[in-house]
């Protein structure tokens, strides 16, 4: 990894550690998704480092719509994954309502760290050799870790047929070069956003939300009937890159 960002005020580690018990408390409470279930599955992943905060809440705000239009395709699982700190990565069980996701994300607060793009990767391998996983979306605004060591993790999730999508806040170009390759090497997509456009992280979250539910043909459904550009950007990016779904 390469070097810490200072991004604010570190969280007292007794604060951190409620935190901590508070979402596994949390996680641990809600019903348990049925393996196999022929619904969709996808790991939600999130930058929790402390610029993340603004969009931490946004994406909080937003991600029960990925549950509306993943039900109009099928229905949807999601695992929520976040990092912030020196080596703190959690990850929830797979929840199937908004409402379990938006519990979860309200146990979270932002603290100061560095990337762990790495092992959310590893994450997404390991639950995908359990019970396949449809798609990783990755919301986050830098990366400091080596690029090859993410593209080979890319390149496993790629021939396991996990499709990731990466959404990028701002334009750091180290960030930008790394998700572009990762999605590239799964056959998924890269977008950027800004977070004072909260309906353009909307429009992307559920798109990819269409896809985890319903593959390929509910994103050019969703491009096609709803006229939604986000699925039809992504989908031309997952046509380029050859993944076919």
């Amino acid at each position: 990894m390469g070097q810490s960002r200072d991004k604010g005020a570190v969280v007292p580690k007794s604060s951190r550690k409620s935190e901590i018990d508070g979402f596994l408390e949390a996680a641990a409470k809600l019903p348990a998704v049925a393996p196999g279930g022929g619904r969709g599955r996808l790991i939600f992943a999130l930058d929790a480092t402390m610029s993340r905060q603004p969009t931490w809440d946004i994406a909080q705000s937003l991600q029960g719509r990925m549950f509306t239009t993943a039900a109009a395709h099928g229905g949807l699982d999601v695992q929520l994954v976040y990092y912030r700190g020196l080596s703190e990565c959690k990850a929830s069980r797979f929840v199937a309502g908004g409402e379990h996701l938006a519990s979860l994300m309200s146990q979270i607060r932002v603290g100061a760290g560095e990337t762990q793009i790495g092992r959310v990767l590893a994450h997404t391998l390991e639950e995908t050799r359990k019970i396949p996983v449809s798609a990783l979306v990755f919301v986050g605004d830098a990366m400091e870790e080596r690029l090859d060591v993410l593209a080979g993790l890319a390149g496993e999730l790629g021939l396991l047929g996990v499709k990731a999508f990466l959404f990028q806040e701002g334009r750091d170009r180290a960030a930008e070069v790394a998700f572009r390759k990762i999605a590239q090497l799964t056959g998924g997509a890269y977008a950027a956003f800004d977070r004072g456009a909260p309906e353009r992280l909307l429009a992307l979250l559920s798109a990819a939300a269409a896809y985890a539910a319903g593959g390929c043909p509910a994103l050019e459904y969703e491009a096609r009937s709803r006229g939604a550009a986000a699925a039809g950007h992504l989908l031309a990016q997952m046509r380029q890159a050859g993944g076919k779904g």
